[in-house]
Formats: C-alpha cells, structure tokens, sequence
C-alpha cells in the first residue's frame, strides 16, 4: 500500500483528463513466450462447458488463451489481466501471422495486377469477403469492406440517407446508441429536414422497443439500432423490431457491433437491411470493418467517395461507376487488414460461435454476480434472469470514488485492464444522471481467474480510496 499511496498525486492527476489512457510501455514484461496451442473444433468440444459450473480448467477461456501473446506478459509487475473487450479484443497468433504473410509473400495492390502477387493478394482479399459473408449469412456482393462501423454507418447515411429521406421523414433511433450511430443522423437530419427520433429506456434500464412499437409510422423511413448495448449490457429482440420497422415500410440498420463477436448473427433470419461490423472487436485488425446491405438496396445506392476501383470508365464531362460492392470501396483498400479478418473469422467460427456465446454467457453471469456483491457498487443495465439475458459485460460506478480513479489504480497496482469514460454514449450517460462509468468487458479468451482477480483488485481499490475519506 506504501507504493499506492505514493501514486496518489500522479492518479488525481490522470483523473482530470477523461481520456487518460496509459502509455508507460517500458512497463510490459514477457511472462511466457510459449508457443500458442492450436484450438481445433474437435479438440474445444471434448470439454463440456456447461457442465463446468466453476469454469475452471478446461474450460474455453483455458483452452484458447495459449493462442493470444499479448495476454502473457506483466503490467507494471502483475500478470495481465485484460477486460476491455468491448472496446478492442486481442488478437490470436492466427491473425498476427496472417498479416506477416501477407506482407512478406504477396503484398501488392488487389484487382489492378496481372501478376502473381497482385492475383495472390487479389484472391485473398476477395476470399476474405466471402468469410464475412459467410459467416453472417449473406452473399458476397453484399459486403462492402470500410474503415471500421463508424465509416459504414457513414456510407449508409451519406449514400442512402441523402438520396431517400425527405422534409418530414423520421428515422428512429434509441438514447443508448454509440456516437457513431447518432451523429451522422443528426447531420442527414440537418441536411435533408427529416426528424431524428429516440426511445427511451424502461424502468429496467433496457431501450423501450414498446414505445419504438408505438411510434413507428408510415413517416418512419430508417430505424437504426444496436444488437446489444456496449454499456447496458442489454439484447434486443432484433428479428421482432425489424418485422414491425418494415411492417411500416421503414428500413433498418443494426449496429452488431457487440454482438457478430459474441453469438451467431444471421442476417437472412434477421432480415435486416443493413448491418454494420468492426474487425477489431472480433479478434482481428483495426481499420478494417464492413457494412451488410441487401442487393437490391445497395444497388440503387449513389457512391459514398469517388475515385479507384469503384469507377467503371471516367470522361473528362462524367463517370459511370461499378456495381456494389467496388462502387463502394473507393482507392487502395485495406487488404492486408481484411486478409487478417478473415483469418480472425476462421479462428472464430472453428471454435464455433454458439460455443463461444454459451461460454461468455456463463462467464458473464459470473462477473455480474460477483461484482454486484461489492458494497458501493451500481451496475447499469437489467438484472439477469430466466427471461433477460445479458452481454457478457458490466458498466458501473463505486459510490464516491471516480471511474478512471478506479481504472487508473487496477492497472497501475494490479495490472488488470478496464475501460473508463462515457464509452461514447454520452446521451446515455446523461440520461442515468451520470458523467462517465467503469466498464469491465469480457471475450471468450477470459476465464473465471480474471473476474475472481479483478474482483479482488476492486475491492482493493475501493478500500485505498475511501480510506481516504
């Protein structure tokens, strides 16, 4: 506690600015460099997870962890331990070597090349679009590779939304979105005099997809809403909402972020007209995402940004453009990040996703009920029953004592990894009466280990501060 207390002008400090984040790297250590196991399905089904009540060993936290290097090191002087999946996931030795071969056996540019390299790359990129489809359940064509979510839902609010919605029109949304699904509505909204609407949320803390019933109308031209909330924790009954948004002829995006990572998402059942997905969250690269939408939508819909493969001949006077999905993929794109999609989309249907949702479900429920059972703390989002199911993660406060106070001390004294802040969902936040929240995330590399250490270090951390008081 000596060296806690000697840190405490340096936590006040961080804790003024709300994106602190810590960049000290002279701080990593390598624990182990032991070379990682390859999971196999086979191989993860011979252990019954939900027979495992303690989620002890053999469990698929324990079988898969060995395939993560970054999860084998020390953070100043404590063994990793990493919760903040919902902002970022890590990556698997399976990823990491895809990017590798890429760049030292073919890269080169895609669709532009006869030579070897660029029909190798070529294939590859194309390849990993049919994963994505695939293992949504789309069709190739369907899949439109971008930045990550943000610039999806971008396309489809510059693209669709300004061609379609009119003085008058409403697109609905809900107050728990991500920033990224609320901002560039505001924008189409100011541009075209459609009315943006938002859903509030029920006694549960849940969105209130009763009021969104009551409130659809012929005048509703779009619906966008997430699968599952980054900070409430809360499944929405997709399939239901997008039957009656189109029972009024509205269209509907689904933010799936936090959920293609997490369970099986099948865009055919859903029916949804567009759907958005961020690499980085499922164990691949960063900036690298990719937008779902119909055939028939994608086709009427104008290009986003001009220039590149998306053009199919250019004349000093005009341009007539490809079809979807190069029409949208404007310039050089990020092969190299899409190939290690796809490697991450290997990886993850081979362990299979229902296995992976069941595990994070179990896992999940651990963390909720352990960290519910720590005095002073407010867990955001609908308690878990028979009925209501929740993400496998848990957004709180500690009563007197700042969330980045919180993150800054488990990371500098316990080397366990949380997120701190609004999670860019500010309305949200306001709404709950609050600034900004902790938030601990888990993915199915996690095991009971990390929530039972990270439960000891908040309880650790919780005593230094009030000792204070």
């Amino acid at each position: 506690m000596e060296g806690a207390i000697m840190k405490l002008p340096y936590l006040r400090a961080v804790c003024r600015n709300p994106n602190f984040t810590n960049r000290n790297s002279t701080s990593l250590r390598w624990r182990s460099q032991s070379r990682p196991l390859h999971v196999s399905a086979s191989a993860a089904s011979i252990f019954p997870l939900v027979d495992d009540p303690k989620l002890g060993p053999g469990s698929l936290g324990h079988i898969t962890r060995s395939d993560f290097p970054i999860l084998h090191q020390e953070i100043n002087g404590s063994k990793l331990v990493y919760l903040d999946n919902a902002a970022t996931s890590q990556k698997p030795t399976a990823v990491i070597k895809a990017l590798q071969n890429y760049y030292e056996a073919y890269n080169s540019n895609v669709h532009r090349g006869i030579h070897y390299l660029s029909a190798k790359a070529t294939d590859e990129y194309e390849s990993a679009r049919q994963k994505v489809a695939n293992f949504i359940n789309a069709g190739a064509r369907e899949i439109i590779f971008t930045r990550n979510a943000t610039e999806a839902i971008n396309l489809v609010a510059y693209s669709w939304g300004l061609s379609n919605l009119k003085p008058g029109d409403e697109i609905i949304t809900t107050i728990a979105e991500h920033h990224s699904a609320i901002v560039p509505w505001q924008i189409v909204a100011q541009k075209t005099g459609a009315v943006l609407k938002f859903v509030n949320l029920t006694e549960d803390e849940v969105p209130d997809v009763g009021q969104l019933r009551d409130i659809l109308s012929r005048r509703t031209k779009l619906l966008v809403m997430h699968h599952v909330s980054n900070m409430l924790a809360s499944v929405l009954p997709m399939d239901e909402v997008i039957s009656w948004a189109h029972d009024v002829g509205a269209k509907v995006l689904v933010d799936a972020c936090q959920s293609v990572p997490h369970m099986v998402v099948d865009v055919k059942n859903l029916d949804t007209d567009f759907l958005v997905g961020s690499s980085h969250k499922m164990c691949g690269p960063t900036g690298v995402g990719f937008l779902y939408g119909k055939s028939e939508i994608l086709s009427g819909m104008p290009p986003f940004l001009g220039g590149g493969e998306m053009i199919a001949d250019v004349y000093l006077d005009h341009s007539t453009y490809a079809e979807p999905p190069s029409r949208f993929e404007a310039g050089t794109p990020a092969i190299g990040e899409a190939i290690g999609l796809g490697a991450a989309i290997d990886y993850l249907s081979e362990i299979g996703m229902q296995q992976i949702h069941d595990y994070e479900m179990e896992l999940g429920s651990y963390l909720y009920d352990h960290l519910s059972s720590v005095s002073d703390v407010r867990i955001y989002g609908p308690a878990p029953s028979r009925t209501v199911k929740r993400a496998a993660l848990c957004s709180f406060n500690v009563k007197d004592v700042h969330p980045t106070d919180i993150a800054t001390f488990l990371d500098q004294q316990h080397g366990v990894a949380i997120r701190s802040g609004h999670h860019c969902a500010q309305p949200l936040h306001r709404h709950l009466g609050i600034s900004s929240s902790a938030r601990a995330s888990l993915h199915f590399y996690n095991t009971k280990d990390d929530v039972d250490r990270f439960i000891e270090a908040l309880k650790d951390t919780i005593d230094f501060f009030t000792s204070f008081k």
